[in-house]
């Protein structure tokens, strides 16, 4: 049906983005939730060949187009040598070489473009630019009244001329791949080739596209905030994890195959509270996309208080014998000790701090070991086993937009609660909602937050939203009707600040520590 494919190269380490790409190949940096190289698929017809070129991270790259588009037909080419002397663009684009005897469209896996592919054949050749001035960023192209493509030039310092964006329609293929023998081909990529083409008067069209270009942390950052959506939630990344929106699904991805197993696993256990997962791969699993809006940004007093009452369906008491009862209490004090104690040795190794006394907020805090010598751990591991979340809090619930099922979908469960799947403590869950009472993810996206730090005195502030302050009061007397302990919930809130620190970025991650320090220093007083 189609006489070309498309050439996706995404082998490179994409070293002018590493402080954005958790170390994941950078076609996977999400913008608007989505992944970029889900921005550059969805383009083109989905009966079309993709040739996807895999190196830096690739298996993640393989297994993200497996599970999110098994529709859609891929071939996938490994590219062994994709860093060091003699490696380069040109070397991806010639090892994919059998698989391009044809038409092709190549691709950078760095340019995100508005404008829908869907056409049947290639007739001619043609560049594809954006009318902003190329400067030393990027190659430009000169133009003819016509808009033909005169000369593909380098980056040139002051270049007034547009800017080509790394995609073009390559019609004359034989001829491309004659040029691309050469070994100076190897560095310079796609362009060489084009560059010799247009050298022995082959032409080339001129097609104008709208374009986001996200090859560098300047251009990455500009791209995120045009492109946010308004009803997209609020997740804050993290170094080994991550929340992707594509093609109908919500995809969930972790380094940890074991955590993403266990996610699996604990599916039996949570019922129709939580979506239906359709596939899952070693790092990924998907479900389908829920139509709705998640609750931060839905709360009220009332509709909180109609969430509890929901929730006292979901929360089922286990009963345990006396030796699971142990086993319980033991696994509550190494989830709340020992866990806590090596997530603050993560952070203080990540951010080079210590555990020192420290003027807070114009307050003297204790180092933190001492605050915990003073913290009744016995108490604290008496917790109350339930079914549980894990994760409760506001942007892991959706407000469900159809009438025709439950009111609410749990999202983004924890894996296991020390081991275990089929329950854990129902404090942890009331815990994770105290938690997003307090900080709320909108709010932080927007920077609405202050840290600074001068040698030994720290001063942090963030705002809260006044619905979230009624709803503290509503948790509270809920806790407390059901006899259970609202100091227990401010102490493992203060816990859960401490833990989560090392997994955020700068300096959110010293606001939850200092924060988590603070409630912590305050509740064992």
């Amino acid at each position: 049906m189609y006489n070309y494919k498309v050439l996706l190269p995404t082998a490179g380490i994409g070293s002018r983005v590493s402080d954005q790409s958790h170390n994941l190949n950078k076609g996977l940096i999400a913008i608007d939730n989505k992944p970029v190289l889900s921005h550059i698929v969805e383009k083109f017809h989905p009966d079309v060949e993709i040739v996807v070129a895999l190196g830096y991270g690739g298996d993640y790259v393989k297994q993200f187009f497996e599970i999110v588009y098994p529709e859609r037909n891929f071939t996938f080419v490994q590219i062994k040598n994709y860093v060091g002397e003699g490696t380069g663009l040109g070397l991806t684009v010639n090892t994919c070489k059998e698989h391009l005897q044809c038409p092709f469209v190549f691709v950078s896996n760095d340019t995100i473009f508005e404008e829908q592919l869907y056409f049947d054949e290639i007739t001619y050749n043609w560049l594809g630019y954006s009318p902003i001035e190329a400067g030393t960023d990027y190659r430009s192209l000169i133009l003819d009244d016509d808009g033909n493509v005169i000369k593909l030039n380098d980056k040139v310092k002051d270049s007034k001329d547009f800017s080509y964006i790394g995609i073009c329609g390559i019609k004359d293929y034989e001829h491309f791949w004659k040029y691309m023998e050469s070994k100076e081909s190897l560095t310079m990529g796609e362009s060489f080739g084009i560059e010799k083409m247009l050298q022995s008067q082959i032409n080339f069209n001129s097609v104008k596209f709208t374009w986001y270009d996200t090859g560098n942390e300047k251009s990455l950052s500009e791209a995120k905030k045009q492109l946010k959506s308004k009803h997209q939630p609020n997740i804050l990344e993290k170094d080994n994890e991550a929340i992707w929106f594509a093609n109908n699904k919500t995809i969930k991805f972790s380094t940890d195959t074991n955590f993403i197993s266990d996610r699996v696993k604990r599916t039996k256990y949570l019922g129709n509270y939580i979506p239906n997962i359709i596939n899952t791969s070693d790092n990924f699993y998907t479900y389908d996309f829920i139509e709705g809006e998640v609750f931060s940004k839905k709360v009220t007093g009332k509709r909180f208080e109609y969430l509890l009452s929901w929730l006292d369906g979901f929360w089922k008491p286990i009963r345990l014998t006396h030796s699971e009862e142990k086993e319980f209490q033991h696994g509550c004090e190494v989830f709340y000790n020992t866990k806590t104690f090596d997530r603050l040795n993560l952070y203080y190794e990540k951010f080079h701090n210590k555990d020192v006394d420290e003027i807070v907020n114009d307050n003297k805090l204790p180092p933190l070991l001492d605050v915990f010598e003073k913290l009744d751990m016995s108490w604290l591991a008496n917790g109350v086993p339930s079914t549980f979340h894990g994760d409760l809090h506001f942007e892991n619930i959706l407000v469900n937009s159809t009438n025709d099922g439950l009111p609410f979908s749990l999202l983004d469960w924890r894996q296991n609660f020390d081991g275990v799947y089929e329950y854990g403590d129902l404090y942890y869950d009331l815990a994770k909602l105290y938690h997003g009472l307090i900080i709320s993810h909108d709010f932080i996206n927007k920077n609405f937050y202050n840290y600074n730090r001068e040698l030994n005195t720290v001063y942090y502030d963030f705002h809260r939203k006044n619905t979230n302050i009624e709803c503290e009061k509503i948790l509270q007397e809920y806790v407390e009707v059901h006899d259970l302990d609202w100091k227990k919930v401010k102490v493992i809130t203060a816990l859960i600040f401490l833990n989560i620190a090392g997994l955020h970025h700068y300096p959110y991650c010293h606001l939850l520590y200092y924060l988590g320090r603070v409630m912590l220093t305050e509740e064992t007083k």
